[in-house]
């Protein structure tokens, strides 16, 4: 058994030795799966109506024999709940994971910039990372949105502009700490151009604390979609997510309380698991926690 082990990866030795990390592994595959196969597993289309079915219970029988019962329940116009939450993990996980990587890509190189060249390059940048922090963060989606129009795209742009502040202070830091190192400096008394030491000797040793934040942004940019759609500031409405499906459920939490709990449910564990994960993510990668 042992000698099984010591075959495995080392990253998927230290996983599986971690029983958050490796359950927070484990609620991200599923909620990926979900979200790729959310054609297969749904029961029912997420958009059809059914005034027969309004409002029923989880479990409860279809109006019309042979058709599978409604697991969650339904919604106010009778669509199957467990459908929507399922084709709603598909807008959460894209608005999350391009919104991180857009923000991550304009983060990370405004960060190396401001840690790099340092002086005036630093004061402006870091000027601005304080007034985007200083500005809260529903204000500025409210007013984007107001100006430029909802939908996907701007929705995109707004989760992405939340997203960089974060991704430029973590890499300002590790590119202040890098371009110390001996073998930097070593490069600058060869002639290496600048540009050459950033991309071939500065970033790559940079990225790791970045590839954690990124994790954690995810989670985060999941949150404030669903903020942003309970309010109304969402993708289309007839598009599903699970921040829609629970602002509409909120008029009818005594009545049809399952409308608002399980989209609630979902936001909760899928955050929960990305932010387990990241946390494995974040000791494997720091190397003062290396033992092996």
């Amino acid at each position: 058994m042992n000698n099984k082990k010591q075959r495995l990866p080392k990253w998927l030795r230290s996983l599986l030795g971690s029983v958050p990390g490796a359950a927070g592994a484990l609620i991200v595959l599923a909620v990926v799966l979900m979200a790729v196969f959310a054609d297969v597993l749904s029961p029912y289309d997420p958009a059809k109506l059914d005034s027969k079915n309004r409002l029923q219970p989880p479990t409860a029988q279809a109006a019309q024999e042979g058709q599978a019962p409604h697991y969650l329940g339904t919604d106010t116009m009778g669509r199957d709940l467990l459908s929507r939450i399922i084709h709603g993990s598909r807008i959460s996980l894209i608005l999350g994971l391009v919104s991180s990587v857009l923000g991550g890509t304009i983060g990370v190189f405004i960060g190396m910039m401001a840690g790099y060249y340092g002086g005036r390059v630093d004061s402006v940048i870091s000027w601005l990372t304080n007034v985007q922090l200083a500005f809260p963060f529903t204000l500025l989606a409210i007013f984007m949105m107001a100006i430029f129009g909802g939908g996907m795209q701007m929705l995109i742009i707004v989760l992405a502009w939340s997203a960089w502040v974060n991704y430029a202070r973590t890499m300002r830091g590790q590119v202040m700490s890098v371009k110390e190192m001996e073998y930097v400096n070593a490069a600058r008394v060869l002639g290496v151009r600048q540009h050459n030491i950033l991309l071939r000797y500065i970033l790559p040793n940079s990225l790791s604390p970045v590839i954690v934040v990124m994790t954690f942004t995810v989670a985060s940019v999941i949150l404030f979609e669903a903020q942003l759609s309970f309010l109304g500031l969402g993708v289309d409405p007839s598009i599903p997510t699970w921040g829609s499906i629970l602002s509409d459920g909120r008029a009818y939490l005594e009545r049809a309380w399952w409308i608002a709990s399980f989209p609630g449910i979902a936001i909760f564990v899928t955050v929960m698991g990305i932010n387990l994960f990241g946390d494995w993510l974040r000791d494997y990668l720091d190397p003062r926690l290396k033992t092996e």
